[in-house]
């Protein structure tokens, strides 16, 4: 992200915080956000985030998510420039532990029966259905630009994934359906001292599919795992989730149909990353490498 852009709205968001920040500590910083911890001549702290589109609505979701009840970090200012959000939000600390699988289980049920405010962006069945479609017009663009020209494998899982998707999508409106926070890792958690387990960044929730959120917690930087994502599935619902969790759709099983769309959902993402969000044709084989091995597990995992 550009400094000068970033300098601007930390400036903006941190007037009448009590001065100018007498220290800054970076945290993480991508092509599409950057996250500083800021120290104030009081000793006070906060953590300030930027973020270009399409993450630019996050401050509306923290709010709305604290409104709901959820534990999530105060946001203390926002502003809005042309194409990205400055905003400061609450010092969480530093952890106390690393979260468990417990901890994911029981904040993925808060998650999923707070309620869901109109903001949110809709994920029903049609939407994932559409996914595999949305992925392959976003390849197609790519490949007329003359990159990835040898993803025609890809192209071809796509377009069987595509022509399965409205029998294999049914079950999507089933519970758990509301609040899917998109980013749902161990790494979104904290858990303080006191005992108390707070998420963060939801800067790409929506309004869909649960089990979306839940097979998302064993990552995707190892091949998918139907075993531990039913195991963890059972843990959700033992903490009081839905039991309707457990049950099939879209003729699979309810494991595999969620690891699945997940890989679907996360190829469309990352397409779109390459061919509009980030747009760096550097980037091309990293990407086309990911984009392929999760659509295969995508094609294997929902049989077609």
């Amino acid at each position: 992200m550009n400094p000068d852009e970033i300098a601007r709205l930390r400036t903006e968001a941190t007037t009448g915080q009590g001065g100018a920040p007498a220290g800054i500590e970076v945290l993480h910083s991508w092509a599409l956000s950057h996250v500083e911890r800021l120290t104030f001549p009081d000793g006070n702290t906060a953590v300030f985030k930027t973020a270009r589109e399409p993450f630019t609505h996050e401050d509306e979701a923290l709010t709305a998510a604290r409104q709901a009840g959820m534990s999530v970090p105060r946001v203390l200012a926002s502003v809005l420039g042309t194409t990205t959000l400055g905003m400061l939000i609450e010092d969480l600390g530093e952890p106390a532990r690393e979260p468990t699988d417990a901890d994911g289980a029981a904040m993925a049920v808060h998650l999923h029966s707070v309620a869901v405010p109109d903001l949110l962006p809709p994920g029903d069945t049609a939407w994932l259905a559409s996914l595999p479609a949305r992925a392959l017009r976003t390849l197609d663009v790519l490949r007329e630009h003359g990159r990835w020209p040898g993803a025609a494998d890809i192209a071809e899982m796509l377009e069987a994934i595509d022509k399965a998707a409205p029998a294999r999508a049914e079950g999507a409106m089933a519970r758990p359906f509301g609040w899917v926070h998109s980013e749902f890792h161990p790494t979104s958690l904290l858990v303080r001292a006191d005992g108390r387990v707070f998420t963060y960044d939801l800067a790409r929730a929506f309004c869909g599919p649960g089990l979306l959120d839940l097979v998302s917690w064993q990552g995707t930087t190892t091949p998918a795992d139907p075993d531990r994502a039913r195991a963890f599935l059972e843990r959700y619902v033992e903490e009081g989730g839905p039991t309707q969790t457990l049950a099939d759709r879209g003729g699979l099983c309810a494991q595999e149909w969620a690891l699945g769309w997940h890989r679907v959902w996360i190829v469309e993402w990352y397409l779109a990353q390459a061919a509009q969000w980030i747009a760096d044709p550097t980037t091309d084989p990293a990407y086309e490498r990911a984009v392929r091995a999760h659509t295969r597990e995508a094609a294997e995992l929902l049989h077609v």
